[in-house]
């Protein structure tokens, strides 16, 4: 990735937002923790409960907001510089609902209960098995309209598969689990998640940072790019490999999170020289620092029961969306 063209102080900033982001979010709850508490667990120091607070229920939360939103964001971020398509995000190519179907299988017949471990392993298979379809149906084409066109079926398909079990489930309660499931959250989660997570979604952050002068390249076309020496066909396999990687890991201990991919490069940006590899490495820190936020908020939000993190980015990002199309108004 290349920090130079991203601007380094854009970096900077964008990195102090995501630690201030952790920090805050280390700071909410149930308990109130001041800093001094915080400090005092910090250094070993203090009540052993504030600490196991700290570490073993509040700390993994902030660990797999950052990763999940700064792979969700780099995800989004490469789509768009590859697809050229500015609402361009994990979803288009269904790794999402890949996964998000995966995940729903496990829980549909009980896997998940058998073994907590199912319910991220079958999410990455099921990204996996999209890429597998995305691949069968684009064939050889290069054209990332045919890549487009072929992971909305996908998407589709999935999301079917999503809306049978949801329509065939006997047991209420698990319908109930996997609609809960789908909205998104980082609740209760412990680092059992983050060691299941983690490397799937940093093996996927490098395999999508690899390619930032292919991505350059290709704003001048697949003949402008294959002139200057990219090869399409390992670029568009890496691209996949580690959107289908990363994603399925992500959504495998944090449910159906939409538009972090979609609205943080929109949001990035303007402050960069606008080419796509300028934009990778602020998309992930932005998506981290968002996402941790986001998951601050429905801690802090005066509802009942605490709202899923999905809503919360949804809510997010149409506002963006709409944006987007009204300024651009071009036809897709």
């Amino acid at each position: 990735m290349r920090v130079a063209g991203a601007r380094t102080p854009l970096v900077a900033v964008l990195l102090l937002a995501a630690i201030l982001a952790g920090i805050a979010s280390l700071s909410v709850g149930p308990a109130r923790i001041g800093a001094g508490a915080m400090a005092d667990a910090v250094l070993g120091r203090g009540d052993p409960l504030i600490r196991d607070i700290l570490f073993q229920l509040r700390l993994p939360r902030v660990v797999l907001g950052l990763a999940v939103g700064g792979m969700l964001g780099l995800a989004g971020a490469a789509l768009q510089g590859y697809l050229r398509n500015p609402l361009a995000e994990p979803s288009v190519l269904g790794a999402s609902n890949g996964a998000a179907l995966g995940a729903v299988i496990a829980l549909y017949f009980g896997l998940a209960e058998l073994n907590p471990a199912m319910l991220p392993v079958l999410a990455i298979l099921g990204a996996l098995a999209a890429l597998g379809l995305l691949f069968l149906l684009a064939g050889r084409a290069e054209s990332p309209l045919t890549l487009i066109l072929a992971g909305i079926a996908v998407a589709t398909l999935a999301g079917a598969g999503i809306s049978l079990a949801l329509n065939l489930s006997a047991n209420p309660f698990a319908a109930t689990e996997i609609a809960t499931w789908l909205l998104g959250s980082l609740e209760d989660r412990s680092f059992r998640h983050v060691w299941l997570a983690l490397p799937c979604i940093v093996t996927g952050m490098v395999l999508l940072a690899w390619d930032g002068r292919a991505l350059d390249a290709l704003t001048l076309g697949e003949d402008g790019a294959t002139a200057l020496g990219v090869d399409l066909k390992r670029t568009r396999l890496r691209l996949l490999i580690g959107v289908a990687i990363g994603v399925g890991g992500a959504v495998a201990v944090s449910g159906a999170i939409g538009f972090v991919g979609l609205i943080v490069p929109h949001l990035i940006r303007p402050f960069t020289d606008r080419s796509p590899s300028a934009i990778l490495l602020p998309s992930a820190l932005a998506g981290a620092a968002l996402l941790t936020l986001a998951d601050v908020a429905v801690r802090l939000l005066p509802t009942s029961t605490e709202l899923r993190l999905g809503v919360v980015t949804a809510f997010l990002g149409v506002p963006v969306f709409i944006v987007h199309l009204l300024r651009e108004r071009r036809i897709w």
